[in-house]
């Protein structure tokens, strides 16, 4: 409920600062007064942009701040969401600079227009004769059904039933697109992973195959050169090794007088042992090279193979091609995990469908079975205000089973005829401004019986209406005023004298400005004020005393 509203430097409004009841507040005043005003304020913390910057002070900022105490309606999840501190009595503010930049805040933390209107519709419900579309909205006639019906925890599982199987609906839908992309490419892909698997790739094989060829291709060379170093060695008249061995025999002979060249001949007998290795390896190498022409062109293909898948892939070596295969791989077997992921969630989805199917069919039956005593409750309530003819039709239909909604698998549609042998049309076609402000009036005071309604604020609902139909209205203002907070903006007295807390709105004029101003009035003050509604501004005897028993008379 809204306890307490401040209002600095709005409009006509210098400073004002309002203290709620939390039954039924009404609000008079003079036409022009500044009743739309002070709404305007409270729209403001409601969320409503800033429609212009006329400001009582053109210097100084405008604030609007609104204290509500929010205990009762499970608000705690929201604030969570939106990562606001959760206090019972909690603060919404309004700040409009004198450039226009606006700047909201619950509980001085800074939030969007987007979350406070949000914040707003829990709270605040505000009814004027004008505003009946939202009668039209299937949304509120779900609502009327949900509330009687007391399905509000059945509605929480169906709406996270329903997000889930959304959810899981849409995953299943983009795997799909993406599958079928990948499938499309996928002949290819194996194409190209077979062709690179056969190939058995190494990542040395292709230094080792180069060196192997050049040997191969110079093979003739090569055993021409060494057998060129076998005959220098080995097989010339003058060969080193021959040439060697004469040095080291002399040298030896040299140590016999003299030992001190022991180390020379131990060096030049290393050099002649090691010239013979040497001679006997080179030997053996030139043994062993020979023109092989098969392998040559077996070394030939297989370089070439690995040339052309290179150059095929765009890479420079075989360790590219292995990375490569290696990425084919892994996309197919992608491919085949996405299928068995597809499988899943497509049995996912079907029991998720099942699950959603029966949460709907229960709200359906809850709604069919609650219709036929909303529409008995809204005709005696619209009898009560003088409406004897009327009559509320409540149809409701399924969907077909894929057109599942958030609300569930129900249409309905509200019909309404004030007028007797007149079939009823869609609600707002054949009533008047003040017929459907008594049905939404009517409707209201039967949901508040179950549910934990936001203050609701009627703004002039009551032109058109007076006499015995205003007293009526008064009533079931009054009736719904127990279960819920209740403010009126109303210019009939009948109305004005069940309200627990009533304030009059007026204009204060000065020399230089004029400004709108509230008070709450006293027992004594409301005598006068309903006096003035009955019989204008200089009350007679008979309207003061006509008011006393519109006072006395309340229950």
């Amino acid at each position: 409920m809204l306890s307490r509203l401040s209002i600095h430097n709005y409009a006509l409004i210098d400073s004002l600062d309002i203290h709620f009841d939390k039954g039924l507040n009404i609000l008079t005043g003079e036409t022009g007064a500044g009743k739309s005003i002070i709404m305007g304020g409270l729209s403001l913390i409601l969320g409503q942009r800033v429609e212009s910057r006329y400001f009582f002070n053109q210097h100084k900022k405008c604030i609007i701040e609104g204290y509500f105490d929010i205990s009762n309606y499970q608000l705690k999840t929201f604030f969570a969401e939106q990562d606001l501190d959760y206090e019972r009595e909690t603060i919404i503010r309004r700040e409009v600079s004198i450039d226009g930049k606006s700047r909201a805040f619950v509980n001085d933390t800074p939030v969007t227009l987007q979350v406070l209107k949000v914040l707003a519709e829990r709270l605040i419900d505000i009814h004027s004769q004008h505003a009946t579309l939202q009668l039209n909205t299937e949304a509120f006639q779900l609502l009327t059904l949900d509330s009687v019906a007391q399905n509000q925890p059945l509605r929480e599982r169906y709406a996270t039933a329903y997000q889930s199987h959304k959810a899981t609906s849409a995953r299943l839908s983009a795997l799909k697109k993406e599958a079928s992309r990948a499938q499309a490419e996928a002949d290819y892909h194996q194409f190209l992973y077979d062709e690179l698997a056969a190939a058995n790739l190494d990542v040395d094989e292709q230094e080792q195959m180069e060196a192997e060829q050049q040997r191969l291709e110079h093979a003739e060379e090569i055993k021409r050169n060494l057998l060129g170093v076998v005959f220098a060695l080995q097989d010339n008249e003058v060969s080193a090794i021959t040439l060697l061995k004469e040095a080291l025999q002399q040298l030896q002979q040299a140590e016999r007088y003299m030992p001190s060249i022991a180390a020379l001949v131990q060096r030049l007998q290393s050099s002649f042992i090691e010239v013979k290795d040497l001679n006997d390896e080179v030997s053996h190498v030139e043994q062993g090279i020979g023109l092989d022409e098969e392998r040559l062109v077996a070394v030939n293909e297989r370089l070439s193979q690995l040339y052309a898948l290179q150059q095929k892939h765009r890479v420079d070596n075989v360790a590219a091609l292995i990375a490569f295969r290696e990425e084919l791989r892994e996309k197919l077997e992608d491919l085949s995990a996405d299928e068995a992921t597809i499988n899943q969630l497509e049995a996912d989805v079907k029991q998720l469908k099942a699950e959603l199917l029966e949460l709907a069919g229960a709200l359906t039956e809850s709604r069919k079975a609650v219709i036929p005593a909303i529409q008995e409750e809204i005709g005696q309530v619209l009898r009560e205000m003088e409406m004897p003819h009327s009559r509320l039709d409540i149809a409701l239909r399924q969907v077909d089973a894929n057109e599942l909604r958030h609300t569930g698998r129900d249409t309905v549609d509200f019909r309404f005829t004030a007028n007797k042998g007149q079939e009823p049309q869609p609600v707002g076609k054949v009533a008047s401004g003040g017929e459907l402000s008594r049905l939404m009036l009517a409707i209201k005071s039967l949901i508040a019986k179950t549910s934990a309604l936001p203050t609701i604020i009627f703004d002039e609902i009551d032109t058109g209406i007076s006499g015995e139909v205003a007293l009526k209205v008064a009533d079931i203002m009054d009736r719904l005023a127990d279960h819920m907070q209740v403010m009126a903006i109303t210019h009939l007295p009948q109305i004005a004298a069940k309200g627990k807390a009533h304030f009059k709105v007026y204009k204060e004029e000065s020399a230089e400005k004029t400004a709108t101003n509230i008070i709450q009035l006293t027992p004594k003050e409301r005598v006068l004020e309903l006096a003035q509604m009955l019989s204008g501004v200089n009350p007679g005897a008979a309207a003061m005393q006509h008011a006393a028993e519109l006072l006395d008379g309340k229950p």
